[in-house]
């Protein structure tokens, strides 16, 4: 195993599992005793299995020599560290990273599925990993202090993903790194923004991103897909604002190296830029007129994250359209057509089928031959049972739990998705090494025998999966 996939193993298998801990009742002259005997320079204080706070050699200096208090009155629970700052045995080794520079600290404590203490891991611990480490490129991130030294950052990502690419690091795990550095890229120019040009800005509103990026589903090729939702009662001087700012971030965005939406899906755009009443009748309008236009803004639309500002109309947003597809659904099964409108590239004798001449002769379009497909078939399913949060393999293991279909279905689903977006994701990457633009087009003779094979099953359950859909919304209903 390289290096740089010990950062994405869970922190569970590097963690010290001999911990020193107290009680919340010991004595600080019990806790001091205990570290000196140990030659520790901290402790876990615990109620019971469950770590609730941390004492160090700090806390002692600071908190009781420092005060003249007496060490056998006081205890743990008195000078304690509260609340304490945990992470999951299963998170990645670079979310533990993050946690710790972002906090500040040296150290943190690591916990099961029932918050019980298991382990600790500290900055020293994982000091070896940080050599390529999407870490390293957060912290470079957050102390940026220029758009040009953003845009040396967003390059950095690139070559990170570039350097990961076949290490065997897993796709999803990629995907998920892509989308943490681009949220600490956006979060860190807004903030510079408004320390430098927008400290008036109010605070009732958000900043969302949408489609795949709000999906945290991003690849190299992904441009800007945003938007802005204000509260009703600003003031017409608060709105201007609001206006001025989005096309600031915008344009700095592009700047940095973030392309702009084709379709003009931007922030800066008055269309994608409402208050909350506004952006509710923009939405019962695209739901009783399910045009192909409507579908794809609408559809790109329900997958909204807020980046920045006010949860609370995003949360209200969804809330909306959970109760609205709760009783109404004419809108998801268009989507749900327009998930099978592309067929997969097989032939009668299950041959891959590619451009026969042009400029992608030998080629075919990965995203059409069956990304999208499932990204937008599962969300059709997703919204009719009010799953309005997560990504598209959350939204895969959220309706078997619903029972939607089996849990042999969703795995060959995720199995195929994941798959498709490896092949996209390397076709990128290749893209970029010979000096060309990144694209979805992946070139059919590059291929070995086993990815060929892999591509044809993964085409096979996208079929049964489309077939699925038009059984489960009677899209036949539609052609008569």
């Amino acid at each position: 195993m390289t290096e740089i996939n010990l950062l994405f193993q869970p922190v569970k298998n590097y963690c010290r599992n001999t911990i020193a801990t107290c009680s919340l009742g010991d004595t600080v002259l019990q806790v001091a005793v205990a570290m000196r005997d140990q030659n520790i320079s901290s402790m876990v204080v615990c109620e019971g299995k469950i770590p609730v706070g941390i004492l160090t050699d700090r806390d002692l200096r600071n908190k009781v020599v420092a005060n003249g208090l007496d060490a056998t009155a006081i205890s743990a629970a008195d000078i304690m560290s509260a609340p304490l700052i945990t992470v999951g045995e299963d998170d990645f080794i670079f979310e533990a990273l993050h946690l710790i520079s972002r906090s500040n600290i040296h150290r943190v404590c690591v916990v099961d599925k029932e918050d019980r203490l298991i382990g600790v891991i500290t900055d020293s611990d994982i000091l070896r990993l940080q050599a390529h480490s999407p870490q390293k490129l957060v912290r470079e991130i957050e102390e940026a202090q220029t758009i040009n030294e953003l845009k040396e950052r967003h390059k950095k990502i690139q070559s990170l993903v570039l350097h990961l690419v076949g290490t065997g690091v897993p796709t999803r795990d990629l995907v998920t790194m892509i989308a943490h550095l681009n949220d600490q890229l956006l979060l860190r120019l807004i903030t510079l923004l408004r320390a430098q040009q927008f400290s008036d800005l109010t605070e009732r509103f958000a900043f969302i991103v949408l489609g795949s990026e709000g999906r945290r589903e991003q690849t190299l090729t992904t441009d800007q897909d945003n938007a802005i939702i204000y509260a009703d009662d600003l003031t017409a001087k608060e709105v201007s604002r609001v206006k001025d700012f989005s096309h600031a971030l915008i344009d700095a965005l592009i700047d940095i190296g973030v392309p702009a939406c084709p379709g003009g899906i931007m922030a800066k755009n008055d269309i994608w830029r409402r208050s909350q009443s506004e952006w509710s009748k923009t939405l019962g309008a695209w739901l009783i007129t399910p045009t192909p236009e409507n579908i794809m803004t609408g559809s790109m639309f329900f997958d909204l994250r807020t980046i920045y500002g006010d949860k609370s109309f995003e949360h209200d947003i969804k809330k909306w359209l959970a109760e609205y597809f709760s009783k109404e659904q004419a809108f998801l099964v268009h989507s749900a057509a327009n998930a099978v409108r592309f067929k997969t590239p097989l032939g009668l004798f299950g041959q891959i089928k590619v451009a026969r001449d042009g400029e992608h002769r030998g080629q075919f379009d990965v995203k059409k031959a069956g990304i999208f497909t499932i990204t937008e078939g599962i969300k059709a399913l997703a919204l009719e049972k009010g799953i309005t949060e997560g990504g598209t393999c959350e939204r895969i293991r959220a309706l078997v739990k619903a029972g939607v279909f089996k849990q042999s279905m969703a795995d060959d689903l995720e199995a195929s998705y994941n798959f498709l977006v490896f092949m996209r994701l390397r076709c990128q990457v290749e893209a970029i090494r010979a000096g060309n633009e990144p694209s979805n087009y992946i070139t059919l003779f590059k291929l070995n025998h086993m990815e060929k094979g892999r591509l044809k099953l993964a085409f096979e359950e996208i079929k049964e999966f489309q077939e699925f859909l038009s059984v489960h919304f009677r899209l036949e209903l539609l052609r008569r």
